[in-house]
C-alpha cells in the first residue's frame, strides 16, 4: 500500500506562482512513477505531468513551459511548480502513484483557485 499527501494548493491570481508537493508513504519501494492529474468542474481528469524513478518526464502541451515537475526521491516527494497560471488551471489537482506492478493510487487532492 501507497499513502500519498499533498499540499500547496491555494488561491493565486493569474500570472502568479504556486508550487505542489506529493509525499509518499508506505511501500515506496515499489514506485515508478509520480505525478500529477487534475480535474476542473465539468471536465474529466486530465494528465498534468509524471515522472519516473528514473528521471524520465511527461508534461502535457497545456502547461509545458509553464509547469515544471520535479521528483526527490530521497524524500519520497514529487513536485509540481506553476508559473504563469492561468484562469483555466483551476482545478483539484491529484497526486498520483504508480508500482511496477502497475498498481496506482491517489491522493485525495489539493484545490488550485486562479483568479483575474
Amino acid at each position: 500500500q501507497v499513502q500519498l499527501v499533498e499540499s500547496g494548493g491555494g488561491l493565486v491570481q493569474a500570472g502568479g506562482s504556486l508550487r505542489l508537493s506529493c509525499t509518499a508513504s508506505g511501500s515506496i519501494f515499489s514506485l515508478n512513477t509520480l505525478g500529477w492529474y487534475r480535474q476542473a468542474p465539468g471536465k474529466q481528469r486530465e494528465l498534468v505531468a509524471t515522472t519516473t524513478s528514473g528521471g524520465r518526464t511527461i508534461v502535457a502541451n497545456s502547461v509545458k513551459g509553464r509547469f515544471t515537475i520535479s521528483r526527490d526521491n530521497a524524500k519520497n516527494t514529487v513536485y509540481l511548480q506553476m508559473n504563469s497560471l492561468k484562469l483555466e488551471d483551476t482545478a483539484v489537482y491529484f497526486c498520483n502513484a504508480g508500482t511496477r506492478s502497475l498498481s496506482n493510487y491517489w491522493g485525495q487532492g489539493t484545490q488550485v483557485t486562479v483568479s483575474s
